[in-house]
């Protein structure tokens, strides 16, 4: 028996047919539309204490370290980056992630100011501490994974997979430290297939970097995240040690050209990458030693216990290598402030006291050090040390110190930029440090608003379309 279709039954089977009709043409649309290229990996990795000279120069210097120079004709490259204040690590490490100065980001020195001792030698480790947004952050914001070797002010970090650096008492319990704040079970994973557990924290030898190398390549591998930082301290260690440019120093720089070499090649392996080698500052050589927290105890700005320690104080330095800021208990202390500018003034006419320059508030106040009355900066061959008492300046073991004000050149810290966009064989020039985070931004495909640097991936690419 025939059935007669009703309007409901037509409806239906219209329905159908237009669905139908609907699916093939999404089908056939999928096919014809081209597949999206796949955003490169940026990695970027940290050299402390890296020259630029030490790559430009190389050959001049009876460097053998090919991996980066090769990055002088794969990429483009600044001949330097002029740091922040204080030009040490931790506040420009914040500054490459961040495109801010210290005073805005909040990581304004390596440790914490801190006159009687009671953060027993704390640094800056917690990102907590971080006042604006970083490039993790920004890639956490946009569904992109991040991860990270030992890199430094990354306690919890907003990092996928994060392995921190920290470090207490220098022992095996450090360990512990480490793993408890790195990204749960990720260390136990590592260590297994590497065979062999990460170096302590505080281990700053050619050796550990070596071996984190190793977890930063499995981690490569093995995680496949859109953003990378790996920060690399042994050139660092052994030229505060030795000084720039001595055997030494060059030794270790030149197995760490194999580690980026091995980076490098792990990277590219895995698809499209961008690599940034970086550096935080420069290095200068020293063999004088200011003890500038003495001569503030000469001028009764300082008492002692009878251990030698702190009893009380009305101001204090803040030490950062080779410039100090100059803290008062009491900033409305107008007695100090006219004690310590006489001290200062006496200090600046001394040809042997080893200040070269001391900045006023409006000088300072908006890069680093936003908290001090004054920022002292020393001369070259100087370098400040820990003594609250005795000569107020020393000879010392000739050997190499950075934190001097940004516009010595010798700070000059270093850039080199390769990717699949990237002009090849170009000199940037002398460029800002609060520039490289909102190009890496722009590279890893965000926009970092808040950065106080302007992005150089246009004038790359202006370069590139100009040399066609």
């Amino acid at each position: 028996m025939n059935r007669m279709l009703t309007p409901k039954r037509c409806r239906c089977r219209f329905e159908l047919v237009v669905i139908s009709i609907l699916a093939a043409l999404l089908a056939t649309a999928s096919n014809i539309l081209p597949e999206q290229p796949k955003r490169p990996l940026v990695l970027l990795i940290s050299i402390d204490g890296l020259r630029p000279d030490n790559v430009l120069r190389a050959d001049e210097f009876g460097l053998k370290i090919p991996n980066l120079r090769r990055f002088l004709a794969d990429g483009v490259f600044a001949t330097g980056v002029t740091g922040v204040l204080p030009t040490v690590t931790y506040p420009s490490h914040t500054t490459i992630l961040t495109g801010v100065t210290p005073a805005v980001h909040g990581i304004v020195a390596n440790t914490t100011f801190d006159p009687l001792g009671k953060n027993y030698g704390g640094w800056y480790w917690y990102a907590e501490d971080i006042k604006v947004p970083t490039l993790w952050d920004l890639a956490a914001r946009n569904g992109a994974s991040t991860a990270n070797v030992y890199w430094p002010v990354t306690v919890g970090a907003n990092i996928t997979y994060n392995i921190s650096q920290i470090w207490r008492a220098g022992t095996e319990d450090d360990r512990k430290l480490q793993r408890s704040v790195s990204t749960p079970e990720l260390l136990d994973a590592l260590e297994k297939q590497i065979g062999t557990s990460l170096p302590v924290g505080s281990d700053e030898s050619i050796e550990a970097d070596e071996l984190r190398a190793r977890f930063a390549n499995l981690l490569l591998q093995e995680k496949k995240p859109a953003f990378m930082t790996f920060y690399l301290t042994a050139l660092d260690h052994i030229e505060h040690e030795t000084g720039p440019f001595s055997k030494e120093s060059s030794i270790v720089l030149e197995r760490l050209d194999t580690v980026v070499g091995k980076l490098r090649h792990t990277a590219e392996g895995e698809g499209p990458a961008v690599i940034c080698v970086v550096s935080d500052h420069g290095f200068a050589k020293t063999d004088k030693e200011l003890n500038l927290n003495s001569a503030l105890r000469k001028a009764g700005l300082i008492d002692l216990n009878p251990h030698g320690s702190v009893k009380s104080w009305r101001a204090s330095a803040w030490l950062a290598g080779g410039s100090a800021a100059i803290m008062l208990k009491d900033p409305g202390d107008s007695d100090a402030i006219t004690r310590v500018r006489r001290l200062l003034d006496q200090m600046l006419a001394d040809q042997a006291a080893g200040i070269a320059r001391v900045l006023e508030p409006v000088e300072f106040k908006g890069g680093g050090f936003p908290s001090a009355t004054f920022v002292v900066g020393l001369k070259p061959g100087y370098q400040l040390g820990p003594k609250l008492d005795g000569p107020v300046v020393v000879p010392r073991k000739p050997g190499g110190m950075h934190g001097y004000l940004p516009e010595n050149l010798d700070m000059l810290s270093s850039f080199f930029l390769i990717g699949p966009s990237i002009q090849r064989g170009f000199s940037l020039g002398i460029i800002d440090m609060r520039d490289i985070a909102p190009t890496l931004g722009e590279l890893l495909g965000f926009e970092l608003s808040t950065a106080q640097g302007q992005s150089l991936v246009r004038k790359i690419a202006s370069v590139s379309t100009s040399s066609q």
